[in-house]
């Protein structure tokens, strides 16, 4: 433990705290000395009695206030979280969506693909098979012609 001399009201203390929080005690006790300062100041000589409780009270009036707003904002911080995760979720989705759309329209497309490519086969087969049945027709015809 360490022993940390300070001043309040005019008067000196030796107070003790954990090895290391020396200073933040010392800024404690500026801060307490310069409310119950002020308020000595605003309110005249009430008592000391009566000044330390009014500071306790503004100071425990501070603490609750900003415990309250601390409260606030983690809540604000677990709504924003909460809608943060539906907003994950929703993205994830989509694009789980979108995933299942772009290989539905590959296949479509690979499906497309070869039927053209069937088509394209077929298309040469009865031009080939066309052009086979004129050639036939033009040899018969021009034999027919050739032995009249």
């Amino acid at each position: 433990m360490a022993n940390v001399n300070i001043k309040f009201n005019g008067k000196e203390f030796l107070l003790s705290c954990e090895n290391g929080q020396e200073e933040h005690l010392e800024e404690l006790s500026v801060h307490l000395n310069e409310k119950f300062n002020n308020l000595k100041s605003s309110l005249g000589n009430i008592g000391e009695s009566k000044l330390l409780l009014i500071t306790s009270i503004t100071v425990m009036d501070e603490y609750f206030e900003t415990k309250k707003k601390i409260d606030q904002k983690i809540s604000e911080l677990k709504n924003l979280t909460e809608k943060f995760k539906e907003l994950k979720s929703l993205v994830y989705e989509y694009k789980e969506n979108k995933e299942q759309e772009i290989k539905r329209l590959n296949d479509e497309q690979l499906h497309l693909k070869n039927e053209i490519e069937q088509s394209k086969e077929d298309y040469e087969k009865i031009i080939d098979h066309a052009t086979d049945q004129i050639e036939d027709f033009l040899k018969k015809a021009s034999s027919e012609n050739s032995i009249q």
